[in-house]
């Protein structure tokens, strides 16, 4: 169980400094160059679905290899260790076959990232993904109406995630790359049953992910109107992640700096992918965007997703030492709603 002190450090530091998240796990994975049987393990020998690619699962069956990788970002200046549950939902792990899983591997990634820190000063932050289905969206084209997941079936997969997360020791819960906004609505709703039904609250940072230059998440909404959809929950922190590289998200960001009453966080991609499915941003050019975003007053907590390494949250972490924290607006009482677009009730 995290130690009940640890949040209130936590809220306390994001307006103090800004802190740094760590960068990239599924690609330092695939770095590793791990095959079908680094997956399976002696425990999963005989599993009768192939299991390469389900990195969440080597939280089971190599969990050495995944604690250094933590570790090594930890080394590099990360404040926030997100633990390698991005797949870890019983929804997600049903393509293997191992959704009854999902608890354990939420567990065992969240203690891991603890034991990964060791002495180190540092949080660790239980990853809740988008899942591989969308409530908002239609699977079928010919069929605008039809559905593959439902409401409470998110609810109730994201409940027994973040059960495992916070009883491996996380400090905190990140509903991230958010896609779909109804299946973030769903993660909020179940992280507020979890809270009440353990008497405490951990903090909660909420990221959604503008998919191209049109910039609006899969789901249709502008950063704006994502904010909107989502301030309700109270968030730690609000944020961008994942898809673009951050000469494409500057602007998106902006854009949500200019309207969240609470901090902002970012983790752009290395930089969009190459014609060899690689990444091109260096650890010095990812830095020069960060540390220019952290000097315009529009982040209070920054790191890297897709393709960014140690070296890359290195350069980030020393970009960003002593910047000030982007100062958090108040807001005026309004009326605030959202569909694709923001609705604000001025008079």
């Amino acid at each position: 169980m995290a130690d009940k002190r640890r949040p209130s450090a936590l809220e306390a530091a994001v307006r103090e400094r800004i802190l740094v998240f760590d960068g990239a796990m599924g690609t330092m994975i695939q770095s590793l160059g791990l095959e079908e049987e680094a997956f399976r393990g002696t425990r999963f020998a005989d599993w009768p679905h192939e299991l390469k690619g389900n990195n969440d699962l080597l939280n089971l069956t190599r969990p050495s290899e995944i604690g250094a990788i933590h570790a090594a970002f930890a080394d590099a200046g990360a404040d926030i260790i997100e633990t390698n549950t991005f797949n870890g939902t019983r929804i997600s792990q049903a393509d293997y076959g191992m959704g009854n899983l999902a608890y354990e591997i939420n567990r065992a990634g969240a203690e891991i990232a603890r034991a990964a820190l060791g002495g180190r000063p540092g949080w660790v932050a239980g990853a809740l993904g988008p899942t591989n289905r969308t409530a908002s969206i239609s699977p079928d084209v010919g069929d605008p109406a039809r559905r593959n997941v439902t409401f409470d079936m998110l609810r109730e997969a994201y409940a027994e995630a973040a059960a495992g997360l916070v009883d491996g020791g996380a400090d905190l819960l990140m509903v991230e790359t958010v896609f779909d906004t109804l299946n973030a609505k769903a993660a909020l709703f179940a992280l507020e049953e979890l809270f009440e039904a353990r008497g405490r609250r951990w903090p909660v940072i909420v990221s959604g992910t503008i998919v191209d230059l049109s910039g609006r998440t899969l789901s249709g909404q502008t950063p704006e109107a994502f904010w909107y959809s989502v301030r309700h929950a109270g968030p730690l922190a609000v944020g961008l992640n994942c898809a673009l590289g951050p000469e494409q998200m500057r602007g998106f960001l902006a854009e949500l700096a200019r309207v969240a009453d609470v901090p902002v966080s970012v983790y752009p991609n290395a930089g969009l992918p190459n014609v060899f499915g690689g990444y091109d941003e260096t650890p010095e050019s990812l830095a020069g965007h960060l540390g220019a975003w952290a000097r315009d007053g529009l982040v209070n907590l920054v790191g890297g997703c897709c393709g960014t390494t140690p070296a890359h949250i290195r350069a980030v972490a020393e970009a960003v030492a002593g910047v000030p924290p982007r100062p958090i607006p108040s807001a005026e009482p309004l009326m605030r709603l959202s569909g694709l677009e923001p609705f604000v009730l001025t008079a």
